[in-house]
């Protein structure tokens, strides 16, 4: 298993320059049982990790370009009307993959994104009163970018609390930006990346990241920076329980990426702002990450 996390991580750099934390951000949630979303400006690489990452995946991959003019049914399936058989016969949605990419999501209106609710929470979508289950593992990875808001629909705060954890990619260095401009003559390009990991694989990371060790002070220590987010007089919105679940289970997955079989308060202060950031919403204008990185400072590590 250490050699397909070695392996998984090697196709992605081979494509992405100098996004190592990023790759790595985005494999805890993959391992971790959650989804991720790609918040930064246009032509960083976004979509490039996303597609490099369905490339690895040996599994069914789907990508969903969000427009204002794309319906729910666009997505989770519809019923058409089969003259042959003479009844209706379902037509499968994108959903129903391994791997999603919801491009520009906030771009799609509210009514189109609330059909990703179900899916991502539950795996399967319900159309006409018949529920049906999406294939194993499903993750979905999004891309948005925050700075641009003409023609955008922000993602609701149920939406948010989907996703495991947000990151951003930011502007690569002057040395990785002159290796990209060198790959493109000799580089290896996406549609070039063989899988190197298999579903069942995938499934059995997860398992093994499940079977970390968090010791309760630790969990305490989670629940304690949880809950301060909904009592500090600078947050509006604090972090639900899911956060608090999808914290542990973060930090099980980055002790497992990182060799351990369990984990240290230091995997919990390095995940804190991807998975509780885009969760809460501060009071006056603060920046998030500011909230939770002054929070880090203030409880006493166990």
């Amino acid at each position: 298993m250490r050699e397909k996390i070695d392996a998984l991580t090697q196709n992605l750099n081979r494509t992405i320059v100098g996004k190592t934390e990023a790759i790595r951000l985005v494999l805890v949630a993959l391992l971790g049982g959650g989804h991720a979303l790609l918040e930064d400006v246009p032509g960083v690489g976004k979509t490039l990790l996303a597609k490099s990452l369905a490339r690895s995946v040996d599994g069914k991959f789907q990508r969903l370009q969000c427009t204002p003019d794309l319906l729910p049914t666009d997505i989770t399936g519809t019923n058409i009307w089969n003259p042959k058989s003479g009844e209706f016969s379902f037509l499968p949605g994108p959903v129903f993959a391994n791997v999603l990419l919801a491009d520009e999501i906030n771009r799609a209106t509210p009514r189109t994104q609330s059909a990703l609710l179900e899916v991502m929470e539950e795996h399967q979508v319900t159309v006409d009163g018949v529920s049906r289950p999406v294939p194993q593992p499903f993750f979905v990875i999004a891309t948005q970018n925050p700075i641009e808001y003409q023609g955008t629909f922000p993602l609701p705060e149920a939406q948010m609390d989907r996703f495991m954890l947000s990151l951003s990619l930011g502007y690569p260095s002057a040395d990785e930006e002159l290796e990209m401009l060198q790959n493109l003559q000799h580089g290896i390009k996406v549609d070039d990346l063989q899988s190197c990991i298999t579903l069942a694989e995938i499934a059995e990371l997860r398992k093994l990241c499940s079977q970390v060790k968090v010791e309760t002070s630790l969990q305490q220590y989670i629940l304690e920076l949880v809950r301060t987010t909904r009592q500090d007089e600078e947050i509006t919105l604090g972090v639900s329980p899911r956060g608090t679940v999808a914290l542990q289970k973060a930090t099980q997955a980055v002790a497992f990426l990182l060799g351990r079989d369990y984990a240290i308060p230091d995997d919990v202060k390095m995940l804190a702002p991807h998975v509780l950031c885009h969760r809460l919403i501060p009071r006056g204008g603060r920046s998030a990450r500011s909230v939770v990185e002054r929070l880090l400072r203030s409880l006493p590590i166990p």
